[in-house]
């Protein structure tokens, strides 16, 4: 199983930026789809961004041109660089692993809270 461990987050006025990081250890697949989803009180989880071992990536609609995935695949990290955060971004969010774009999640991380107040 593959054990994914998060850090980053906090608290941001609108505007500013956050950088989420996320370590995978254990048996790591490859090739693999790493990304993060984030969940907002009272709603569903929804996907945020993808990466696979290629480096091809996809994001959601409403964080396209603000929100960069990275991934290292010799340090087996992902990385979501958070830019022009709005109160909507607001949420918690997980790091994952799948082995393919159309399958569920393997593993998630812990979660990590991300606030964005003025």
């Amino acid at each position: 199983q593959v054990q994914l461990v998060q850090s980053g987050g906090g608290v941001v006025q609108p505007g500013g930026s956050l950088r989420l990081s996320c370590a995978a250890s254990g048996s790591i697949f490859s090739p693999s789809v790493m990304g993060w989803s984030r969940q907002a009180p009272g709603k569903q989880r929804e996907l945020v961004a993808t990466i696979t071992s290629g480096g091809t990536t996809n994001y959601a609609y409403f964080v396209k041109g603000r929100f960069t995935i990275s991934r290292d695949n010799v340090n087996n990290t992902v990385h979501l660089q958070m830019n022009n955060l709005k109160p909507e971004d607001t949420a918690i969010y997980y790091c994952n692993i799948r082995r393919a774009i159309y399958l569920q999640p393997d593993s998630w991380g812990q979660g990590t809270q991300v606030t964005v107040s003025s």
